[in-house]
């Protein structure tokens, strides 16, 4: 009984201990004030078929309570953040939602590292534009709990519809070309199980758009090759052709509908056949990695500048480049066929008989085709056929254009000569790449200037009648035009002699071996020539890579983020190529102003990465890269591995700002030589960055 009045007394102390004390402890929250909602943005707001957005989605955390997010081993028990886009043909995702200030610790409970979010929870999807009517929808689980109990929410699941929230722009019909290819040709989903330094996400997503200068290159292509068709009409093999060619279409035509109606079929046969050849060749675009092993390699290019020489050669008189008679025999017996058929395969002999002069120009365009894109060699051969083609169809419409014609003659021969010297000099382009790339030093700047100079003057003296070939005909005296072109052709000459002094010669910049590589600059000391980080050997790759005006930089990856550490400065990211023009050209018409050359100088680390540097790194450092499955055993492979797998593009130059933990501060930026825009893009770097 005693037992039984004491513990009576136990529990009425203690209620009344609860009930004296209790009111003065905190109220501890075990459910939430409001159901969580989330809210969407999108950069940029407008986008064409093919762009990549990035989509951000926010959260809003009440005070005290935690969202766990998606960056740690599901495994654990915690439910991590699910955000499952609604597949569709309108949108490709690349890689996956990417946690932006989420936080990791060590939770006892679960005996491992978890990663949360308070306050707000923010997440960036880049979305590849496929469709112009988007159905972007999405399912997003998550869980949050309370900091104070513990108390963890059951998990909400809730359902969003975004297509509304990009605006498509009206698409040109190249955009749409460009556009086509850049879907057919998507990067590969990003893994986020990278090797070492790619195994981190960046925490700041992308815009990766389709850069301008890439449909204004396909666009000049496309020019160039139907300028390319044009010039050859004027070669010995077919100009003589075009008044035979037009006066049997008004012979054999009743009316001049008839001869318009012969002469398009004519003349689209012609652009058929030459599209059927780029089509062959088309198969030959077989991605980013092929395209840069195709322009880098010392083997392409050895290739491609022996070829070139063949065709010089070819066009100097040396030897003629013809097909076999017996083939070209038999298609001209088909050509008496009706209707149809027999112009098809009247415009099948006039394409095997003139290729000892259509052959080079073709070849020329093709090797630049070869590493494009799918559509790059086809439609290259179509504008080709068509630039052929054009004068036949109009002089066969209009046979009265034919009295103006000038009469066939030593002229023709002059063309395919000048044609010659055009393919000498571009065929130490080509070696001049593999040098640069393999650091061989036979054809340094200087050397390849001296080249071109004497080539200039010898094709002056050419056009003055002062150098002759084996099938040209005297020239009694110099006619206007050709002294036209002879004073070009020296006055270029002339004004390529101070690039042997160093002489930055912008013009060329794009053509020309790096400033790097001359031996000599007058007026400057070695030291500062061999841009400073030469001297550097606690610089990665200094000793053979270098950055240009001097200024100092770093040429490894991670070396970089962790310099960046060390000096507490954002990073520049310079994706670059010994063989990218367009390189070339940023850092002679930007780098150099004096505004954007003292930011670089005094506010970043500067990294330049080669994506074609064939240098092969230890073995301890090579890697298989979840992107393709191949081991990156060179410099230059590891750089374009982690541009595309990071930035999702895979051509130079292309430019962004990270801080040392590798979050996005500006960028990324492309080719692009206004001064105002890349001094902006480098500002807002300087100003997003945060030690």
């Amino acid at each position: 009984m005693r037992k039984l009045i004491l513990a009576w007394l136990f529990l009425l102390g203690v209620a009344t201990f609860n009930n004296t004390f209790g009111q003065f402890q905190p109220e501890k929250p075990t459910v939430l004030k409001n159901t969580p909602t989330w809210s969407f943005t999108v950069e940029p707001k407008e986008a064409k078929i093919g762009d990549v957005v990035t989509i951000t989605l926010t959260s809003e955390i009440e005070k005290d309570w935690y969202m766990y997010s998606n960056d740690f081993d599901p495994n654990l028990g915690p439910i991590a953040a699910e955000i499952t886009f609604t597949p569709d043909a309108s949108f490709k995702l690349i890689g996956k939602p990417v946690p932006v200030g989420s936080k990791k610790h060590y939770e006892e409970v679960w005996k491992g590292d978890v990663s949360i979010f308070t306050k707000k929870a923010v997440f960036k999807q880049q979305v590849k534009i496929l469709k112009a009517k988007l159905n972007i929808k999405l399912d997003l689980y998550f869980q949050e709990c309370s900091e104070i109990t513990g108390v963890c929410m059951p998990p909400f699941e809730q359902q969003y519809d975004l297509s509304s929230l990009v605006r498509i722009a009206p698409a040109t019909k190249i955009d749409t070309i460009v556009a086509e290819q850049t879907i057919a040709e998507t990067t590969t989903t990003v893994n986020t199980a990278q090797i070492d330094t790619l195994s981190k996400q960046t925490s700041n997503t992308v815009s990766a758009e389709k850069p301008s200068q890439q449909t204004e290159s396909f666009l000049g292509f496309l020019l160039l090759a139907f300028l390319g068709g044009l010039v050859a009409v004027a070669t010995p093999c077919v100009f003589p052709m075009l008044p035979m060619t037009a006066g049997f279409f008004s012979k054999k035509s009743e009316t001049k509908t008839q001869a318009a109606i012969r002469a398009s079929t004519f003349g689209l046969s012609i652009i058929g056949i030459y599209a059927s050849l780029g089509l062959v060749f088309a198969f030959f675009g077989l991605g980013p990695d092929f395209g840069n092993w195709l322009s880098t390699h010392w083997l392409p290019n050895i290739l491609f500048f022996i070829i070139f020489m063949v065709f010089a050669a070819s066009f100097l008189g040396l030897f003629e480049i013809t097909l076999p008679h017996a083939l070209v025999n038999k298609v001209d017996s088909k050509s008496s066929m009706g209707n149809f058929a027999g112009l098809f395969f009247m415009a099948f002999t006039l394409v095997l008989v003139s290729f000892s002069c259509t052959g080079p120009i073709v070849g020329s365009l093709l090797i630049e085709a070869v590493g494009g894109k799918f559509l790059k060699p086809l439609l290259g051969m179509a504008s080709f056929g068509l630039g052929l083609s054009l004068p036949f169809m109009v002089f066969a419409i209009f046979p009265s254009f034919l009295t103006g014609l000038p009469k066939s003659g030593g002229w023709l021969n002059s063309v395919k000569v000048v044609l010659g010297f055009i393919e000498v000099a571009f065929a130490f382009k080509f070696l001049s790449i593999a040098d640069v790339v393999y650091h061989w030093r036979i054809l340094d700047r200087e050397v390849f200037l001296a080249i071109w100079i004497v080539l200039a003057f010898l094709l002056g003296m050419y056009f003055l009648g002062k150098l002759k070939f084996s099938h040209d005909s005297d020239v009694p005296f110099v006619s206007v035009p050709r002294f036209g072109l002879a004073l070009t052709s020296f006055a270029f000459g002339v004004y390529m002699i101070p690039g042997l002094f160093g002489a930055p010669l912008k013009g060329l910049s794009g053509l020309l071996p790096p400033m790097q590589t001359q031996d000599f600059v007058l007026g400057a000391s070695s030291s500062n020539h061999q841009i400073g980080t030469s001297s550097n050997s606690t610089i990665k790759h200094a000793d053979f890579l270098h950055l240009p005006h001097g200024l100092t930089g770093y040429f490894d990856y991670k070396q970089a983020l962790a310099e960046s550490k060390k000096q507490n400065k954002p990073i520049f990211i310079d994706f670059t190529g010994h063989a990218c023009v367009n390189c070339r050209k940023m850092e002679e018409y930007v780098w150099a102003k004096p505004e954007v050359l003292k930011r670089l100088q005094q506010d970043f680390i500067i990294v330049s990465l080669y994506a074609d540097e064939r240098k092969k790194l230890p073995e301890s450092e090579w890697y298989t890269s979840a992107r393709d499955g191949k081991v990156k055993k060179t410099i230059g492979e590891q750089n374009q591995d982690l541009q595309i797998t990071k930035y999702n593009f895979s051509a130079q130059p292309q430019y962004v700002i990270i801080d040392a933990n590798e979050n996005q501060l500006s960028g990324p930026t492309f080719f692009d030589t206004d001064e105002a825009r890349f001094i902006e893009f480098l500002d807002k770097g300087k100003a997003n960055y945060k030690p």
